[in-house]
């Protein structure tokens, strides 16, 4: 069985793979979470060589990070097209439909990944599964609207419990809630996507669909690779 360390090496290598497709003068959008981590880190190293690019960071945390390796951030008002983002997944099936938002980053994820034109995921062997459902979906949600959406996901047959940090509610970047949602199974993504996109106070959910053109994915020693 696989230890937490042989899954960090196959994110490091699913990192160095995508890193390789950093050319000078992109814009670069910078993931969140413990995957995307590891391409920040091997980014920092080629700056060090002489890589020049500016970044657009999805959580303040990404943006922290980034500022440690003196990679340049810019801000996402001031451009309009990101040439290529790494970014991570909690899950992910063989029709590349992700659930990301484990981080909380998700809406800002979303945004970045829809502004890219080559959006890359890394992620370690765990992460390949043939039905979603495993890992919670993450919701992100209006605080004042968060019982009402809740209610709406029980109505949408899953269960739900509000994400908490030191005893208080977590707060994304935006101030919003994250609930956790439960759903078992997901056989149809794309259907309960919607569903979610239609309940009023949701600002984003972890269903990522048709935001992806390629997933390497950390194997042993090696990488794979999974495309549309």
């Amino acid at each position: 069985m696989k230890t937490k360390s042989d899954f960090d090496k196959e994110k490091q290598l699913a990192a160095k793979e995508a890193v390789k497709l950093i050319r000078d003068n992109m814009i670069v959008g910078l993931g969140t979470g413990s995957t995307a981590y590891y391409a920040i880190i091997e980014i920092g190293e080629r700056i060090k060589e002489g890589l020049k690019i500016k970044a657009v960071a999805t959580s303040k945390e990404t943006e922290r990070l980034a500022v440690s390796l003196n990679i340049e951030l810019i801000d996402i008002k001031n451009i309009d097209v990101i040439d290529i983002t790494i970014d991570g997944a909690d899950e992910f099936n063989s029709d590349l439909i992700m659930i990301k938002g484990g981080g909380g980053a998700l809406f800002r994820e979303k945004i970045v990944l829809s502004l890219t034109r080559k959006k890359i995921i890394i992620s370690d062997s765990s992460k390949k599964v043939e039905i979603l459902g495993k890992f919670k979906v993450p919701i992100e949600a209006v605080p004042f609207a968060s019982s009402y959406v809740m209610k709406q996901i029980t109505i949408a047959g899953g269960s739900s419990k509000l994400r908490m940090k030191e005893g208080r509610e977590f707060l994304t970047d935006q101030g919003n809630y994250i609930i956790d949602a439960d759903f078992g199974p997901i056989n149809d993504p794309e259907t309960l996507a919607m569903t979610l996109n239609n309940i009023e106070g949701v600002l984003a959910h972890g269903l990522f669909i048709g935001l992806v053109d390629q997933i390497i994915m950390g194997h042993g020693d090696t990488t794979k690779i999974f495309e549309k």
